[in-house]
C-alpha cells in the first residue's frame, strides 16, 4: 500500500463519520470529516506532511513559507515543515488566528519572525466545504504583504469551495476530493 492509500485507509478509519452534521459553514450534511482525528496522529499527521510537502515541491515556484486558519491547519503547517526540514529543504510554519491577539503583539499571525519579507507562501487546510476559511486568511495573509502562491487542502467536500476559491483566482489543490476519499483503495 503506497502513502497516499494509507493516508486515504487513516482518514475513512478516523476521521470520516455518517450521520447529521452541522457543518463550519452552516450547512447541514449526511457526513463529516473530522480531519484532526487523524492529522493529530502520529501516522495521520506524517502522511498528510509528506504528501502536502510533495505536492507543495512540485509546483512551479518555490514556496517560502506553509501557513492556516487555526486549528484545522496547525497540525498540518507544523507537519510540512518538519518534513521540509528533514528533506533539507525547510519552509516555516505560520498559523492565522481566528481573532487578532488582545495582548503582546495584537498579531493575527503567528510565526512571522521565521518567514522572509512578501515571500510566496502556500495555505493550508484540512477540509474545505465553501472556502470561506481560506478566503478570510488568504485575506489577511495578502494584507501582511505576502503572496499566495497556493491553496491545498486534504479534503475537498466538492461543495462549491474550490470554484469559490478559482473565482478569486486561487485554484484549489487536494489530496483528495470526496468521491476519491469515498472510493476504496
Amino acid at each position: 500500500m503506497d502513502e497516499r492509500q494509507r493516508l486515504q485507509t487513516i482518514l475513512l478509519e478516523k476521521s470520516y463519520r455518517r450521520g447529521n452534521f452541522t457543518l463550519t459553514s452552516g450547512k447541514t450534511s449526511d457526513f463529516y470529516i473530522d480531519g484532526k482525528q487523524t492529522t493529530l496522529s502520529a501516522e495521520g499527521g506524517y502522511l498528510c506532511g509528506r504528501l502536502l510537502f510533495d505536492l507543495i515541491r512540485s509546483g512551479d515556484e518555490p514556496i517560502g513559507a506553509v501557513g492556516g486558519m487555526t486549528l484545522g491547519a496547525d497540525p498540518l503547517v507544523t507537519a510540512v515543515s518538519i518534513v521540509s526540514y528533514l528533506e533539507n529543504m525547510p519552509i516555516p510554519a505560520f498559523i492565522v488566528r481566528k481573532e487578532a491577539k488582545g495582548h503582546g503583539t495584537g498579531s493575527s499571525i503567528e510565526g512571522l519572525k521565521n518567514l522572509p519579507a512578501g515571500c510566496r507562501v502556500a495555505l493550508i487546510e484540512d477540509v474545505v466545504t465553501t472556502g470561506g476559511t481560506l478566503l478570510t486568511v488568504i485575506d489577511r495573509v495578502e494584507a501582511a504583504g505576502f503572496t499566495v502562491g497556493l491553496v491545498v487542502t486534504v479534503v475537498d467536500r466538492q461543495e462549491g469551495g474550490g470554484e469559490t476559491l478559482a473565482a478569486r483566482g486561487y485554484p484549489l489543490k487536494a489530496l483528495f476530493t470526496r468521491e476519491e476519499l469515498q472510493a476504496l483503495p
